[in-house]
């Protein structure tokens, strides 16, 4: 291990942009699918890691959707989300907000009840036990309607203590922010942060309308925006932070070569740019190695990777107080190496 690869995986970090359903690992998959007596169309763990072989948005989608079938119960919820708890634990993630998509288990005849209740019960373990703070945000399928989204966010209000925000994910082109202000407006005037995935494989425009139509507090990928200038520099300006996910645009191919993954720029173009790791099962890493494979291919100096791990720090959703007790420890952790 070389001494870089060693302060990224020793580094306390936030995690900002991640979906739990994402995190399926292959083995989980077929635990559960045994435990509740569904019938895969794999027949073994090998064949499941095969299948991730896709190249674009919707090839992923089709299989991520089809990998939520085996969760059931709440205990299914639970597994999931304490299995993504203690991986990022290893890693040295102090703080995460995850997304889940509960339509896409209402939709299937889990109640929402269900899915929530096992996802906040494994986060509350996970700062008792592990000393990982967290938060949930519910994300609407933007390729269901508003009036789905609609509905979704009136089950949500009977549990308001266990989701701190609200945000738009699934397929992107075609289905711009524009279709769901309605619903955002409903979110912010409960009380809701919000975010939305804008400029992945959508136009700068999406990332425009994001900001001006949803009123977005932090904006999930945001690559396309490098695309206008005059948006780049609205985003600098507002401190517009940007979760950005390297493997995931890799995988999807949004990025075709790490050497030219944007987030370098976005660092020296002043955009408070974050690492995160999107749907780690899928695309082959959680935190550290999204760290890692942008340092490798882009030279990142330990400035730099400080930096991006201030900002995850700084864009949280936490409290001040534990936004400065995380960046305590980070500053702590800096000076041990003689850098920051």
């Amino acid at each position: 291990m070389t001494e870089l690869s060693a302060f990224i995986e020793g580094m306390p970090k936030a995690e900002l942009h991640m979906h739990i359903e994402g995190s399926l690992e292959p083995e989980l998959m077929f635990d559960l699918a045994a435990r509740n007596e569904i019938e895969l169309p794999f027949k073994s763990v090998e064949e499941v890691r095969a299948a991730y072989q896709f190249t674009e948005l919707q090839d992923f989608l089709d299989i991520y959707y089809q990998g939520m079938n085996v969760l059931i119960t709440e205990q299914d919820f639970y597994d999931l989300t304490w299995a993504y708890l203690t991986k990022i634990h290893a890693q040295n993630v102090i703080h995460t907000e995850i997304f889940f998509d509960p339509q896409g288990h209402t939709d299937r005849g889990i109640a929402f009840k269900t899915v929530i209740d096992g996802i906040s019960r494994a986060l509350k373990d996970g700062e008792e036990k592990l000393g990982i703070t967290s938060g949930l945000i519910m994300c609407f399928l933007r390729h269901l309607s508003e009036e789905s989204a609609l509905e979704t966010l009136e089950s949500a209000l009977d549990h308001k203590d266990q989701i701190i925000g609200v945000g738009l994910d699934s397929s992107e082109l075609g289905f711009p922010p524009a279709g769901f202000q309605r619903a955002f407006e409903k979110a912010k005037s409960e009380g809701f942060l919000l975010v939305a995935h804008a400029g992945e494989e959508g136009p700068p425009d999406y990332v425009r309308d994001a900001l001006d139509l949803l009123k977005i507090d932090r904006l999930d990928h945001g690559n396309r925006a490098l695309e206008d200038d005059s948006l780049v520099d609205r985003l600098v300006s507002e401190q517009m932070a940007l979760t950005v996910c390297p493997l995931s645009n890799y995988k999807l191919a949004g990025v075709t070569d790490m050497r030219q993954h944007p987030i370098a720029k976005m660092l020296d173009l002043g955009l408070k740019a974050t690492v995160n790791s999107d749907d780690p099962a899928y695309f082959g890493g959680y935190m550290n190695e999204n760290y890692l494979a942008i340092t490798d291919s882009l030279g990142l100096s330990k400035d730099q990777i400080l930096t991006l791990a201030r900002n995850g720090f700084d864009a949280s959703f936490c409290i001040q107080e534990r936004k400065q007790a995380m960046q305590d420890q980070l500053d702590k952790y800096a000076a041990e190496y003689n850098v920051g």
